[in-house]
């Protein structure tokens, strides 16, 4: 490990290889590493215990699969019931390599389209393997009863979505995430109801309890009584999605936070590339200040919407209706004519910004600044008509409507890009193992798939394919080693984990401050928008560094949490989630200062080609980003993960 620090704010380790993916044909690579992994009779199984962390896709997928095997699964998500998990916000479609369209499409596209929509940033082997799973997961999601839509024949219909031109994402209208959701609760049910499941909601996880380097269970706090609880297994599955909400503003479900795996993160796994963000460029635009959240309209939108601002900033004000076809610019199919509306979503996002920075944005102006652009579905509607257009979009129009108070029949609708997803998370192996033994992480809470970018509709595809055919796989590789010493909740270090969130309660809760959690919260995301957000400079990123060093501290002095730890107190769960915020951010900046390149969803100002695209330099940054805990006080650290690409070559993207 160096000793000085580089850029003032970090030190470099050791590298970090994942080692569980077999070697050889990719194509062979999962069949082998299946059969390598031991197993388990149904027996032991029984006598074997598993946390999961979350309810959403992964979460509910992975217990469901594991209790149907037999395994003593306890299960835990905050809200009140498993199916109001954020996957539910998910509304395009899901991917998947069948091929029905007969236009081309296979896993190996599907695996290519992913490695370069992810800017080849992303770890080959995890990346085929998920294309592979991909078919079966809409078998396994019809045999449940999931409504996808169906041609006239009856065959499961497709839609493109953005970064590709095949036609491949199986969807149910606007609504496939909750349809999807609907499935994979309904099967952890029929594990409760079976005794092989049993499941905690209104629980929030606060630590892992670690025993001689071992994750061993957690320690929970029930939101409804306040009562601090332990929880004790042989292996913990995070699956706890993602950290959008550090911007405050975003899609994300008000709830979502970063906590679990954070609180992981601080026990030794590391953090892998969280300065990459996703900007989705069709969320409906900010109407004040007074917003708490933004709406994420489906991205399958853009397959019959036509994207244009005004050719004129004096134009921005006029009734959208009124301004000629020969006044407008439809700006995606004029730069991108090779896949036009349908450019991935960093780049749509990314032109969305420019052209409001031009000053050429529509719609009312915040903070002075119009941040908008048009979507306009008059075309499509002339040409297929309104009712079908109707039956494709239906709920998503009334939606918009409801929120916008415009008739998106009649009146373009207004889009502006906002923080949807993260591509980064905890760092894990072939296996979804962490760097902690015994502690796996599934969906969103790894970064294992998407590299720089997510593509559209693959997070639902990632989710159900870690929980229901990845993860239960390869965590009995692990179990097969038990019979696991059994632990009770006097054992010393169970105790200390349990004191260490008895006294963080406390510390919030006797702050006496005058600041309430929000207003730090909201200081936070405004920080981390202008300067860790849609594009990145040095300088910038070097001041939001200081700036959150100096909130933090200011937090933990004078923030305000009224209320007690007994019972229910948001204000309490919301204190210790901004708490966890503020350390990332800094650590999101730190990660953004010191990759000097652009890829996917991070732009750095500095890199960028002559037309204003992202300019990777894989000669230097080819690497997956893996930070470990420094401590207190003390510096992240620095491990690289070299990414070695044998089956895709290196290029730079293009969608022109």
């Amino acid at each position: 490990m160096t000793d000085m620090l580089i850029d003032g704010v970090y030190r470099e380790g050791e590298p970090i290889a994942d080692t569980k993916a077999p070697a050889g044909d990719i194509a062979q690579m999962w069949t082998r590493r299946q059969f390598e992994a031991a197993l388990v009779n149904p027996a032991n199984r029984r006598k074997l215990s598993v946390i999961i962390v979350g309810t959403g896709l992964a979460g509910a997928a992975a217990g469901a699969t594991m209790g149907e095997a037999g395994y003593q699964v306890k299960s835990f998500c905050y809200q009140d019931s498993p199916r109001r998990a954020h996957s539910i916000a998910a509304q395009g479609g899901i991917n998947a390599a069948k091929n029905y369209k007969g236009d081309g499409d296979s896993v190996f596209r599907l695996f290519y389209d992913t490695v370069k929509g992810g800017d080849y940033r992303s770890r080959e082997t995890n990346v085929y393997r998920l294309a592979e799973v991909s078919a079966d997961i809409i078998d396994q999601c019809v045999a449940q009863g999931v409504p996808f839509a169906r041609e006239y024949g009856g065959l499961l219909d497709n839609r493109s979505f953005g970064g590709v031109q095949v036609s491949r994402t199986f969807y149910a209208r606007g609504q496939t995430g909750q349809q999807l959701l609907i499935g994979a609760y309904q099967a952890l049910e029929r594990q409760v109801a079976a005794g092989t499941v049993e499941m905690f909601a209104r629980h929030e996880m606060l630590e892992v309890v670690m025993v001689e380097g071992v994750a061993r269970g957690i320690i929970a706090r029930n939101m409804v009584t306040g009562e601090i609880e332990t929880h004790l297994a042989d292996v913990v599955v995070l699956a706890t999605g993602g950290y959008g909400n550090v911007f405050f503003l975003s899609t994300n479900a008000m709830g979502s936070n970063v906590t679990a795996a954070w609180r992981a993160h601080r026990q030794g796994a590391y953090f892998a590339n969280p300065s990459y963000t996703q900007i989705h460029p069709t969320c409906i635009p900010q109407a004040g200040e007074h917003q708490s959240k933004l709406t994420l309209m489906s991205e399958s939108l853009r397959n019959d919407g036509r994207i244009w601002v005004p050719k004129r900033a004096e134009d921005c004000e006029k009734d959208p209706r009124e301004i000629p076809e020969e006044d407008r610019d439809y700006y995606l199919e004029r730069i991108y004519p090779g896949f036009g509306n349908l450019v991935p979503r960093d780049i749509a996002s990314r032109q969305a910004k420019n052209m409001c920075d031009e000053g050429r944005g529509v719609g009312p102006a915040v903070d002075g600044v119009r941040r908008g652009v048009y979507l306009d579905f008059a075309d499509a509607i002339g040409r297929l008509g309104e009712d079908a257009v109707r039956a494709k979009y239906g709920n998503l129009f009334d939606m918009y409507e409801r929120i916008a108070g415009e008739n998106p029949y009649e009146v373009p609708m207004r889009i502006y890009p906002a923080v949807h997803y993260t591509m980064g998370g905890l760092w894990v192996d072939y296996d979804l193992q962490s760097t902690i033994p015994g502690l796996f992480v599934a969906g969103e809470a790894n970064f294992s798939d998407h590299g720089a970018n997510r593509l559209g509709a693959s997070a639902l595809m990632q989710g159900l394919a870690d929980g229901y055919f990845v993860l239960p796989n390869t965590i009995r590789d692990y179990l097969a080693k038990g019979p696991f010493e059994k632990l009770s909740d006097d054992h010393p270090e169970v105790v200390a984990a349990r004191r260490s969130v008895e006294d963080r309660i406390h510390k919030f809760l006797t702050t006496g401050g005058t600041r309430s959690v929000d207003s730090y919260h909201k200081e936070l995301g405004k920080i981390m928008w202008e300067k860790c957000g849609m594009e990145r400079t040095d300088s910038g990123l070097r001041e939001a560094i200081e700036e959150i060093r100096a909130l933090r501290a200011d937090f933990w002095s004078n923030v305000r949490v009224l209320g007690s730890a007994e019972g229910l107190n948001q204000a309490l769960e919301r204190a210790g989630r901004v708490a966890d915020f503020l350390e990332l951010g800094e650590l999101m900046c730190i990660d953004a200062l010191h990759r000097n390149e652009s890829c996917g969803g991070h732009f750095r100002a500095e890199s960028q080609t002559e037309d204003g695209e992202a300019l990777r330099h894989d000669d230097e940054y080819a690497y997956v980003a893996a930070w470990e805990w420094g401590g207190e006080g003390g510096a992240p650290v620095l491990h690289k993960e070299d990414l070695v690409y044998e089956f895709i070559e290196l290029k730079q993207r293009s969608y022109k």
